[in-house]
């Protein structure tokens, strides 16, 4: 007869197995939601289980960062999503690939050891960095599925150039980055794959741009002054999550739904958790459209116009957070129902629950505030926003050095 114990562990083995997802274009970001929601309701996590804690209150952080032997087991951190894009594995169980070469002078040809080469492997793969380096790509950084970026270990900075692109692949993590001054590039052919290269039109200039994308994490980056959007999904993109980012000096912060008239986002799920929006940011933090946004224990420190706006009927739900409203007498409201008349934008679910405001801020709520209204924009559980300033406090690329806790 199977023991407690056993039984137990085949339990841990079975939530933890990798979900077989096909690194495919996302065909029915419908069925994708679907699957996310099932396991974001059903599903009981390691964390959860209290496994790896180390006490900071923060659960990403709580579930890897806490072990000193982290560069020896680096694909731990696959484990430790939260949110909508918790099953994103990126290239676990992949090869460790390690760039040697900082540049990119070729787009169509890279270089083996190139950053570049790396992304557009057709296998799964575990990018870091053998040293610091500044990497200002010649083009779009077009990757391929099933990878991540681990910038742990190293203070890897991209900038100057044009920055990443997650254009219809899935399973992707971004870890530990310097993302900035990120600029436009196209009217060029990029390479996405070994077998392929196409031309690009004009990039938009983000710092991450997520397009048909599912299944993915942005975590633990350090993110200012791009041409256009810090972080930007739009294009069906769903089972999203922006965790423990700083973002600072940036005017039109994070972009979540192409447009009022593109209803395939309606579909899109994202998380925006432990982030701290900081000095220099004016708005969008994020702008939402259509779908479903939980925006849970945020440290929001500066604000120009607004902190949270949207069209197009999302549904936004604020839990946890610390609003800390500028100085400014006419910018104090946390929100921004945009494109529409009160009459229409009355009936939009946005709630605002927990959440602690502060130098005169304040949250225009609407909908019907029934909790059934929510349940598609729920993905954890907040913590109380009088932690979020200890949650928040090692939001941005992490300072990690080999042997010892990161």
């Amino acid at each position: 007869m199977a023991t407690a114990a056993s039984l137990t562990l085949l339990f841990l083995i079975a939530l933890t197995a990798p979900s077989l997802i096909n690194s495919s274009p996302v065909q029915d970001p419908e069925k994708v939601v679907e699957e996310v929601h099932r396991r974001v309701n059903a599903s009981v996590s390691r964390r959860e289980l209290g496994y790896f804690s180390c006490g900071t209150g923060n659960p990403i952080d709580d579930c890897w960062r806490c072990d000193s032997n982290w560069e020896k087991n680096r694909q731990r951190l696959a484990d430790c999503a939260i949110g909508f894009g918790k099953q994103a594995i990126g290239g676990r169980n992949g090869r460790i690939y390690v760039v040697t070469d900082s540049g990119d002078d070729d787009a169509v040809t890279p270089k083996p050891g190139t950053l570049r080469y790396a992304v557009i492997q057709d296998e799964p793969l575990w990018i870091i960095f053998s040293r610091d380096m500044v990497i200002q790509l010649k083009e779009e950084l077009i990757m391929n599925s099933f990878k991540t970026i681990d910038g742990r270990g190293a203070s890897v900075h991209i900038a100057g150039g044009p920055c990443i692109t997650i254009q219809y692949v899935t399973n992707i993590i971004i870890h530990g980055l310097h993302i900035h001054d990120c600029k436009q590039g196209g009217n060029a052919d990029v390479r996405d794959s070994p077998r392929h290269y196409g031309w690009r039109t004009i990039s938009d200039g983000d710092g991450v741009s997520i397009f048909g994308g599912s299944h993915i994490w942005v975590d633990h980056n350090t993110l200012s002054n791009c041409h256009d959007g810090l972080i930007d999904a739009i294009h069906g993109s769903t089972a999203i999550t922006i965790s423990n980012n700083y973002m600072t000096h940036h005017d039109k912060v994070m972009l979540l739904g192409h447009s009022d008239s593109y209803t395939q986002d309606k579909n899109m799920q994202v998380t925006i958790a432990f982030n701290h929006f900081g000095e220099g940011l004016v708005q969008r933090m994020p702008r939402c459209r259509h779908g479903y946004f939980h925006v849970v224990n945020n440290d929001y420190t500066h604000w120009e116009m607004y902190a949270i706006g949207g069209s197009a009927a999302p549904t936004i739900n604020s839990q946890g957070n610390r609003f800390l409203a500028p100085d400014y007498r006419f910018s104090k409201e946390v929100t921004k129902h945009e494109d529409a008349p009160q009459s229409d934008w009355k009936n939009w679910n946005w709630r605002s629950e927990g959440d602690l405001m502060l130098n005169g801020a304040f949250f225009t709520p609407s909908g019907a505030g029934a909790s059934s209204s929510y349940a598609k924009a729920s993905s954890l559980g907040a913590r109380p926003s009088s932690l979020v300033g200890t949650i928040t406090t090692a939001a941005g690329a992490l300072s990690c050095k080999k042997g010892s806790r990161c």
